[in-house]
C-alpha cells in the first residue's frame, strides 16, 4: 500500500510560480511511474505530466515549457515546478503513482489533491 500527500498549492497571481510536492510513503519500492493530473471546475481530469523511476518525463502540450516534473528518490518525493502560471491553470492538482508493466499500469494510487488558484 502506498499513500500520497500533495502540498504546496495556493493562490498566486498570473505570471507567478508555485512548486507542488507529492510525498510517498508505504510500499514505495514497487512504484515505477509517478505523475501529476489536474481537474478544473466543470472539466475532466487531465494529465499534466509523468516521470519514471529513471527520470524520463513527458508533459501535456498545455504546460510544456512552463512546468517541470522532478523526483527525489531518496526522499520518495515528486515535485511539480510551475512557472508563468495562467488563470487557466487553476485546478485541483493530484499526484499519482503506479507500478507499470511497459505502458500498462498494474496498480495505481492517488493523493487527495491540492488547490491551485491563479488570478489575473
Amino acid at each position: 500500500q502506498v499513500q500520497l500527500v500533495e502540498s504546496g498549492g495556493g493562490l498566486v497571481q498570473a505570471g507567478g510560480s508555485l512548486r507542488l510536492s507529492c510525498a510517498a510513503s508505504g510500499s514505495v519500492t514497487s512504484i515505477n511511474t509517478m505523475g501529476w493530473y489536474r481537474q478544473a471546475p466543470g472539466k475532466q481530469r487531465e494529465l499534466v505530466g509523468t516521470i519514471t523511476s529513471d527520470g524520463s518525463t513527458n508533459y501535456a502540450d498545455s504546460v510544456k515549457g512552463r512546468f517541470t516534473i522532478s523526483r527525489d528518490n531518496a526522499r520518495n518525493t515528486m515535485y511539480l515546478q510551475m512557472n508563468s502560471l495562467r488563470p487557466e491553470d487553476t485546478a485541483v492538482y493530484y499526484c499519482s503513482a503506479a507500478g507499470m508493466l511497459g505502458s500498462l499500469p498494474l496498480y495505481r494510487y492517488w493523493g487527495q489533491g491540492t488547490q491551485v488558484t491563479v488570478f489575473s
